[in-house]
């Protein structure tokens, strides 16, 4: 995996922010509803965002193993 630069952290970080605000609702949504078919259509998009999550927390992990260490 090649560095990644300051804006693409960024990015990543503000895209798990968003991910994050999805799978709420999307839970919400679930704890909330009496309808089946809504229910299970969310726990898919539940998974989906958990995963998309996942994903992105783990291009950062790699990231900060290849990253240069700098000294404060």
């Amino acid at each position: 995996m090649e560095q990644l630069t300051c804006k693409e952290l960024e990015y990543a970080i503000d895209s798990m922010s968003n991910e994050d605000l999805l799978l709420k609702q999307a839970t919400l949504v679930v704890s909330q509803s009496t309808h089946p078919e809504l229910t299970s259509c969310c726990q898919e998009i539940i998974q989906n965002h958990r995963n998309s999550y996942k994903t992105l927390l783990n291009a950062i992990e790699q990231h900060q193993t290849i990253a240069p260490q700098t000294l404060n």
